[in-house]
């Protein structure tokens, strides 16, 4: 009887999940109570969400695809005209960028000044703010009703430059912590972030190509699927055994842009056959940060009795200034209220996803990936209460010319 609660909560945290989808008014929080009915069946079982038979749930092969799952359907929401924003609004996307990738991190780093956290878990914490800006930002955008154009191109941008500047900001402030290798890191962000949008829009791109685009790209594929087959058939075998490590290291980056290629084509033939593909893609990303959000939760149960309190101050603080750097310091740059919002969003909503990959890449998503677990469902909530707020408060004014 004493441990009845434990399959009743977890029961009643999924019930609850499924329940909002039948709300008109409640269903934007649907995916949000999936993470707390995951957070909740890892911390109450934590054994059951570690190894399936043979399987260790922990694997970075496992975390690697589903993140570049997360991150491919992220990429079939965004289209090539996504960056023609740069041109169209230059000062926005700046202020965007640069409040991005100094605001986060350095509120981060001086979290950890201030709490007294254990070293991998501190990493964590300005880990997660030295990632890029995910997709959430965009949908709060659009709840909003703020610049949403904006928004997009800020979060293609910042996907765009993560390879570096996720790299150069932990080496930077968190390199005393745990060990960061700049160009293994950077190595792993093309993995998966990188190439899977890579194959999002490679797809995108099909859909409005001329047929001499076509037949290149279809004879790059081709080759892609010649040269994978042959790395398959013991090629990499060979290579490995004539090569050094940096070789290989840019053969392996081939490989994987070579994957892109492959699996842009194949997918966008996919969609011609079932055509509401693309709408589904979301879900399979929202099934993949449950998944990672689970086992990070699962192997990080002991750590977060002892912290999980000050980690989820720490992730309100963190994100609370994020939102408030994000807008004032757009107001102070000249941006009008709406692309203000806009920014807000972008600053204080960080890719959760990027940020368990990469802990799971570091073999440390129990300690280093404890933030990610924390930090994104209140990222969720926070976000749609505020986006909800500023749709009732609308701003009629036209943009400010940001040239």
């Amino acid at each position: 009887m004493n441990s009845a609660w434990q399959p009743l909560a977890v029961f009643l945290a999924i019930a609850l999940a499924v329940a909002l989808r039948f709300s008109p008014r409640l269903r934007g929080y649907q995916f949000t109570a999936w993470i707390l009915a995951a957070v909740t069946a890892a911390m109450i079982f934590p054994e059951a969400f570690k190894q399936w038979g043979s399987v260790n749930l922990r694997e970075k092969w496992l975390i690697l695809l589903v993140v570049q799952t997360v991150m491919f359907g992220m990429g079939t929401q965004m289209s090539l005209a996504d960056f023609a924003g740069v041109a169209k609004s230059p000062r926005g996307v700046l202020v965007g960028i640069v409040c991005h990738f100094s605001v986060m991190p350095l509120v981060g780093l001086t979290l950890t000044k201030v709490i007294a956290f254990e070293p991998e878990i501190a990493a964590g914490i300005i880990l997660i703010g030295s990632c890029s800006s995910g997709l959430a930002s965009n949908v709060m955008a659009y709840i909003a009703k703020s610049n949403l154009a904006l928004s997009v191109t800020v979060t293609a941008i910042t996907t765009l430059v993560a390879p570096i500047m996720t790299p150069f900001l932990m080496t930077r402030l968190a390199g005393t912590l745990v060990e960061v290798k700049f160009l293994n890191l950077m190595m792993e962000i093309i993995k998966m972030v990188i190439v899977p949008i890579g194959a999002a829009l490679l797809h995108d791109h099909l859909k409005y190509a001329s047929r001499s685009n076509h037949r290149m790209v279809l004879g790059l594929a081709a080759a892609g699927t010649l040269g994978l087959a042959g790395l398959a058939g013991g090629g990499w075998r060979f290579l490995e055994s004539h090569l050094g490590a940096n070789a290989l290291a840019g053969i392996d980056i081939l490989r994987f842009l070579a994957g892109a290629i492959v699996v842009g084509v194949g997918y966008h033939w996919l969609t011609r056959w079932w055509r509401k593909l693309d709408a589904w893609m979301p879900v399979a990303s929202m099934a993949g940060i449950v998944y990672f959000t689970t086992v990070t939760t699962a192997a990080g149960r002991d750590n977060l009795l002892k912290v999980g309190a000050l980690l989820f101050f720490a992730s309100a603080l963190h994100n609370a200034a994020g939102y408030f750097f994000g807008y004032w310091l757009s107001r102070a740059a000249g941006l009008d209220r709406n692309s203000a919002r806009s920014v807000a969003f972008e600053v204080g909503l960080q890719n959760g996803g990027m940020a368990s990959g990469l802990a799971g890449a570091m073999g440390k998503l129990g300690t280093v990936g404890l933030a990610a677990a924390i930090f994104s469902p209140w990222m969720n909530i926070s976000g749609s209460v505020l986006a909800n707020y500023w749709r009732k408060r609308p701003i009629n004014e036209k943009p400010r010319a940001t040239c």
